[in-house]
This record gives C-alpha cells, sequence and structure tokens, in this order.
C-alpha cells in the first residue's frame, strides 16, 4: 500500500510535467552544543541528492560534530537521498559523531522503517 502511494505521487508528478525536484538545505554551526543545525524542504531524489551529499561532506570537512536534520519541511526522499544520509553517517562515525534526525513526517519514517534504517540513525517523528 505504501509503495502504491508513492508511486502514485511520483506518477502524478510524470503526468503534470514536473521532473526535478526542489530542495533547500539551511545550515548552521552551534558552537554550543558542537552540532550542525542542519534544516531540509522540499523533496530529495536522484537528481539534487548530489547537492544534499556536497553540503553534508562540507559542513563534516568544516567541523567535526554531529549533525542535527530537521526535516519539518521535507516531503519526499527516495534511495537516493537514503545513500547521501548513510554515506553522511559514516564519515560523522569516524570522529564517533551521529546523525539525529527530527521532525521526520510520518510517511517518510516509514521507508526508514522498512529499510531498517530506524535502527541506523536517531530519528524523532512529527506527531
Amino acid at each position: 500500500m505504501f509503495y502504491g502511494i508513492m508511486f502514485l505521487k511520483y506518477q502524478e508528478r510524470i503526468d503534470k510535467g514536473v521532473w526535478h525536484m526542489n530542495i533547500n538545505i539551511q545550515e548552521k554551526w552551534n558552537e554550543r552544543i558542537n552540532s550542525w543545525n542542519v534544516s531540509l524542504s522540499g523533496e530529495i531524489d536522484i537528481y539534487n541528492a548530489p547537492e544534499l551529499k556536497s553540503s553534508l561532506l562540507k559542513l563534516i570537512d568544516e567541523k567535526n560534530g554531529n549533525i542535527i536534520v530537521d526535516c519539518t519541511n521535507l516531503k519526499y526522499i527516495d534511495s537516493t537521498g537514503l545513500g547521501v544520509l548513510i554515506s553522511a553517517l559514516r564519515r560523522v562515525k569516524d570522529y564517533n559523531g551521529e546523525i539525529i534526525i527530527n521532525n521526520l513526517q510520518p510517511y517518510i519514517y516509514k521507508i526508514f522503517t522498512i529499510t531498517g534504517l530506524d535502527k541506523v540513525f536517531t530519528i524523532k517523528v512529527q506527531e
């Protein structure tokens, strides 16, 4: 059922001629808690996942700290986006950091549970 909903959403985009999804990435270093605060809004897919990967890896190279991702306005993520998060997590684990995902939409959280990534990331779901 869940896969069907995501497919229908994607098919609707194709029917409307919308091929590229938009993502907005905002980042800020929080000295007090030695962490990056990253806010994601929009949708992450194969076309814009490289932009997210570049941003996250740049942050990791700039300062070692945890990455706290606010997904309040994240509407969609595909397997490419999940791969980016896993790649960033591997780099953060090199210095014993973690990636914390906050305010994840319940329907996106379901993707994390299906793939087992809910056991890899610290996740807080929107209510």
